[in-house]
């Protein structure tokens, strides 16, 4: 038997699934069940790391599982690019927020296909896509309108260098993850939606 030559093997067979559309879902089909396998998004610094692999990987396999089983997977990828911290590294580096998110997001994505994920890349979308946040905007005020939101003071963590909130995840040892400045406990007014009106339903 030949030695496996990943060099050769994996490159033809991310062109066999990329010419068979093999990981786009089907459209609906009531004898097949659906699945959604929905990952985090990742934040678009430019590279991955053994984290973003470890992380799809284990998505992948979950979709390739359920696809084989016969269910009609939906597995997308979207960017978490919207915010303070796309804008400060772009400042840090004199280069425009928008290219340097886009060219960040670009060499992610081709990063990704090498690993050859089962990604439906046809779902793919980024959080600062003008079509994205303006449909958040609008569910938003839908959401208003219905008295589903309000407003209240909140006590978070400040990163005073990137003079942003921070989510404690966010915060280890007490220093923000990315500029690692003390963070401080701070009141700010905040928005809240009243998901727990809906906690039975769900």
């Amino acid at each position: 038997m030949a030695r496996y030559n990943p060099k050769e093997t994996e490159p033809k067979w991310r062109r066999a699934w990329e010419a068979a559309d093999a990981f786009r879902a089907g459209p609906p089909d009531p004898s097949r069940p659906k699945y959604y396998v929905l990952e985090m998004f990742p934040y678009p610094s430019g590279r991955l790391h053994m984290g973003h692999v470890r992380n799809y990987a284990l998505g992948d396999v979950i979709a390739r599982y359920k696809r084989a089983r016969g269910f009609n997977v939906l597995h997308p990828m979207g960017w978490d690019a919207f915010g303070l911290p796309a804008e400060n590294a772009a400042m840090e580096r004199g280069v425009d927020p928008k290219a340097w998110t886009y060219d960040n997001i670009a060499r992610m994505r081709s990063e990704l296909k090498e690993l050859g994920l089962s990604i439906d890349w046809s779902r793919e979308f980024a959080t600062c896509d003008v079509e994205y946040y303006g449909r958040q905007q609008a569910w938003f005020l839908d959401l208003f309108e219905k008295g589903l939101v309000y407003r209240k003071e909140g006590l978070v963590n400040w990163d005073p260098v990137d003079q942003t909130v921070l989510a404690n995840e966010q915060v280890i040892d007490g220093r923000g993850w990315r500029s690692g400045a003390v963070v401080e406990k701070r009141r700010l007014s905040q928005w809240f939606l009243r998901i727990t009106d809906y906690a039975d339903a769900l």
